[in-house]
């Protein structure tokens, strides 16, 4: 899904944007199956008792606050978090309910670094770092293909080295 035009400048345009990497969702895929495994042993325990019924409504709720809390949460929370490198500026925009975003205008990055762990490295992602002219350095986890990114985004800062 491309960046909202309408939140971009008439000169500026979408360079990157990009999601968090899929490896945050392992561990709510993971809390899913364990749900599910486990609400499906324990309803089987409750069948043949005079109060299954009960005990199968019960596993339900508490199983279906599980998943939101454990599955689908995490899963917006994913999706609404957004890296978007744009012509003129960094933006990183997060939330569900409540947002909060924050933007560094290119013409104020001084560094650009990434760092990756093997596992990082093997997965394709890593984090990016940002210093601007008057801030502490920003990093930002988890970015898919960081070392395209760091390029693509120094290649912003310093455009006249993109010439050779």
């Amino acid at each position: 899904m491309p960046y909202p035009e309408d939140l971009l400048r008439g000169d500026e345009r979408v360079v990157v944007h990009k999601h968090p990497h899929w490896k945050i969702l392992v561990l709510p895929v993971l809390a899913l199956l364990i749900i599910v495994g486990l609400g499906s042993y324990v309803a089987a325990l409750i069948d043949g008792h005079s109060w299954q019924l009960y005990g199968w409504i019960g596993l339900a709720v508490l199983g279906g606050i599980a998943v939101l809390w454990l599955t689908v949460a995490p899963l917006l929370r994913w999706r609404t978090t957004h890296f978007v490198l744009t012509t003129r500026r960094v933006l990183v925009r997060e939330g569900v309910l409540s947002r909060s975003g924050i933007d560094i205008p290119i013409s104020r990055i001084n560094t650009v670094q990434f760092r990756h762990s093997l596992i990082d490295r093997i997965l394709g992602c890593g984090t990016l770092i940002v210093e601007s002219a008057s801030d502490e350095p920003l990093e930002f986890d988890d970015i898919p293909q960081v070392e395209r990114v760091h390029s693509l985004l120094y290649y912003e800062v310093n455009p006249e080295t993109s010439a050779t």
